[in-house]
């Protein structure tokens, strides 16, 4: 977890020096979420990336080990409630990773692999070698199971939020209302970094916006180097 306080001010104390401009607690939410995401997607690109490089290198093992742990926090297991003929996704769905019920693991088709399959009395599915079809009404499992069917998945961030009340015409801190960052400690830098570059068109300061974005960009080079 990263404390959104922390990043507040420090993004507050480099936009405003030499009078740059000031970030209003409503840009700064919109700003930290969509930091948030950039970075949070960029672990699958990134593991996919990794993945690609031939041979058993150390250093990229070392890479992968540390993107499944920041991913780690985010897989979830639940089991699917059932509302004829669809199995409700989860909510805050990101990836699905694969579903099951006791009798193992159920494959995805698509819905034409599933046309040509349920005629043949050889590949048509059973209770344990059952199919899904994933569409935006839901899971469409084959044969239907009543219950039991788990889904195990990847969940998207929260949505980040510095709380305030404010005293005297100025916005101050509220821990009650505030939801922190969830991604991995490490990631604090990398959170000022692309909120601010975000922020340097919002304050028409165009030296914010290369300046972070120039940093943004010699640590991607040095994280794949």
């Amino acid at each position: 977890m990263v404390n959104i306080d922390n990043v507040y001010q420090k993004v507050l104390a480099i936009a405003n020096k030499e009078q740059r401009g000031y970030i209003t607690p409503q840009e700064f939410n919109l700003f930290a979420d969509q930091a948030q995401m950039d970075i949070f997607e960029q672990y699958f690109y990134d593991i996919n990336q990794f993945n690609r490089v031939p041979g058993n290198d150390t250093e990229y093992a070392d890479m992968l080990t540390l993107l499944e742990e920041k991913i780690a926090i985010f897989k979830n297991i639940k089991l699917l409630d059932y509302i004829e003929p669809y199995y409700k996704k989860p909510l805050q769905l990101y990836r699905v990773g694969t579903l099951e019920t006791g009798f193992g693991q159920i494959e995805q088709i698509t819905h034409k692999e599933y046309l040509n399959i349920k005629l043949s009395p050889l590949a048509k599915p059973t209770l344990k070698r059952a199919v899904y079809i994933d569409t935006p009404q839901g899971f469409r499992v084959y044969p239907t199971f009543t219950n039991n069917v788990q889904c195990h998945y990847i969940r998207k961030p929260r949505k980040v939020n510095w709380g305030y009340v404010v005293v005297d015409e100025h916005a101050l801190y509220d821990a009650t209302t505030s939801i922190d960052f969830q991604l991995h400690p490490s990631e604090e830098n990398n959170l000022i970094i692309k909120i601010l570059a975000l922020a340097g068109v919002s304050i028409k300061d165009p030296s914010v916006y290369q300046i972070a974005t120039a940093e943004d960009n010699k640590n991607i080079q040095q994280e794949k180097a």
